[in-house]
C-alpha cells in the first residue's frame, strides 16, 4: 500500500518566508505572458523553446512543437529513473557504486574524475547524483547509466509517468564523440515542464525521501548561475533548476543551451519553466542572457498583482 500523499511543494515551503497568499485568480491573463515571451524571442538568431506552467493552472508554450536537444538536462531525467530503480530493489540512496579508473574518461567534463583522478574507489548514489544534478558531471552520469540498464531504462521510466514528448537514447559517451548523437536525447519544452511540476506536487515513489533529496539538489544547482537563477537573486524566491550546453556544431551554432527550473514565491505560489535553445549563431553569454530575461519576463508576470 502506497504510503499517504506527500506533497513536495508543501514541504519546500518550509524554506520561505511566510506572506499573505496570493490566489491563482489573481495572476493575469496567460495570454499576456505569452505575448511578452515571443516579444523576447523576436529577432534571435536561434530557435527558441519555451514552457511555463503558473502555480499548476495555466500553461504558456513558446514554439513547443520542436525536437530540442535536451544536453546535460536528461540528467534530471536520470535521477528521477535512479530513485525508481533503487526502489524497485529495495535500495536506498546511501547504496555504494564501485567506480574504477576506466570509469573516469579525460576527454569530458567530470569534476567527480578531478578530484579521483586514480578511481578505485566507491560511492552512496546520493554522491553520485549531487555530482550529475548540482555539477553536471558526464562521467557520474554514464557510471548512473551502466547501474540501472543505460538510457532505455529512464526513458521507459519517464514514459510510465506519462511523458511522451521526449527521448533518452545516448549516453554522455556517445554524445561526446559524435555530436549528432545529441540530438537522440530531446525534449519538448512543455513535457520537461510537466515533469518538472509532478516532482513538485505528485508522490514518485513510496519512500518520500527520494523525491526529497532530488528537490533539494537541484535547489543547489552550482552551474548556469547566469540564466533562470539569475534575475531571482534577492528576491526571496527559491530555484531549483538543471541546466544543459552543448558544442557547436559544423556550422558554427550551439547545440544547445537550456535550463529547466522550478520557482517557489513567498507568497505559496510556484511555477515551473522550461527554456531551450538551439541552432544558435548567440554566443554563450548572449543565450544564456536571453534565458536569464525569460526567466525575468515570468517571476515579473507572476508576481505583478498581490
Amino acid at each position: 500500500m502506497r504510503k499517504k500523499l506527500i506533497f513536495m511543494l508543501s514541504a519546500l515551503m518550509l524554506l520561505l518566508p511566510r506572506t499573505a497568499r496570493s490566489g491563482p485568480d489573481e495572476t493575469p491573463a496567460p495570454g499576456l505572458l505569452e505575448e511578452w515571451l515571443r516579444e523576447a524571442v523576436a529577432g534571435k538568431k536561434a530557435r527558441i523553446g519555451i514552457a511555463v506552467i503558473l502555480n499548476g493552472t495555466d500553461t504558456v508554450t513558446v514554439n513547443n512543437d520542436y525536437r530540442y536537444p535536451m544536453m546535460s538536462v536528461v540528467k534530471f531525467h536520470q535521477a528521477l529513473s535512479v530513485a525508481a530503480h533503487l526502489e524497485r530493489r529495495g535500495q536506498t540512496l546511501a547504496e555504494r557504486v564501485y567506480v574504477g579508473r576506466e570509469a573516469l574518461l579525460p576527454d569530458t567534463y567530470s569534476p567527480l574524475r578531478d578530484r579521483y583522478p586514480q578511481g578505485d574507489t566507491t560511492f552512496a548514489v546520493s554522491e553520485l547524483l549531487t555530482y550529475t544534478l548540482q555539477l553536471s558531471d558526464n562521467n557520474a552520469c554514464d557510471i548512473l547509466f551502466r547501474e540501472i540498464g543505460g538510457p532505455a531504462a529512464t526513458d521507459r521510466f519517464i514514459r510510465s509517468l506519462g511523458i511522451e514528448g521526449f527521448a533518452v537514447a545516448a549516453t554522455e559517451e556517445q554524445m561526446h564523440r559524435n555530436t549528432q548523437a545529441c540530438c537522440r536525447n530531446w525534449s519538448h519544452p512543455l513535457d520537461a515542464a510537466l515533469l518538472l511540476e509532478m516532482l513538485l506536487t505528485r508522490p514518485l515513489f513510496e519512500e518520500a525521501s527520494m523525491q526529497e533529496f532530488i528537490v533539494r539538489t537541484m535547489t543547489e544547482c552550482d552551474t548556469g548561475r547566469e540564466r533562470l537563477p539569475a534575475p531571482l537573486a534577492g528576491t526571496g524566491a527559491v530555484i531549483g533548476h538543471k541546466t544543459g550546453t552543448g558544442d557547436p556544431d559544423a556550422q558554427g551554432r550551439l547545440t544547445g543551451v537550456n535550463d529547466i527550473g522550478f520557482v517557489l514565491l513567498p507568497d505559496g505560489r510556484h511555477y515551473t519553466v522550461a527554456v531551450f535553445i538551439t541552432d544558435s549563431e548567440e554566443p554563450l553569454p548572449a543565450a544564456e542572457r536571453i534565458i536569464a530575461d525569460i526567466s525575468g519576463i515570468v517571476y515579473q508576470f507572476m508576481t505583478q498583482t498581490k
